[in-house]
């Protein structure tokens, strides 16, 4: 995976008209299922060894972008919260104990 901070607005028009999938996941910074959740997606080899665009949201910082977000792919805000974006439309989305590195990697093959 390619972890990059996502703390731009612009960058989430970016992301919106980018080709392929890409990976949203929004991070509570202060609770601890959100650290676990974050841990299972960052350490499993098999999502690791994709070439996926990860967008990293710490979601305290940021919730101006954290709600653009939910507006722009109409899902609803979670937090720990992964968005899975193929083409600019959102295909697969999970929250805390359904953020599992398995669903992530079977939704890219959409």
């Amino acid at each position: 995976m390619n972890k990059i901070i996502f703390d731009k607005p612009e960058q989430l028009q970016a992301l919106k008209s980018k080709k392929g999938f890409s990976l949203i996941f929004k991070h509570s910074t202060r609770c601890p299922i959100s650290k676990m959740a974050l841990n299972r997606v960052e350490t499993d080899s098999d999502l690791n060894n994709t070439s996926l665009d990860y967008y990293y949201l710490d979601l305290l910082k940021n919730r101006e972008l954290s709600n653009a977000i939910t507006d722009m792919f109409s899902v609803i805000h979670q937090s720990p919260q992964v968005i899975v974006v193929k083409d600019g439309a959102c295909v697969m989305t999970a929250s805390h104990s359904g953020i599992v590195a398995s669903k992530i990697i079977e939704s890219l093959s959409l």
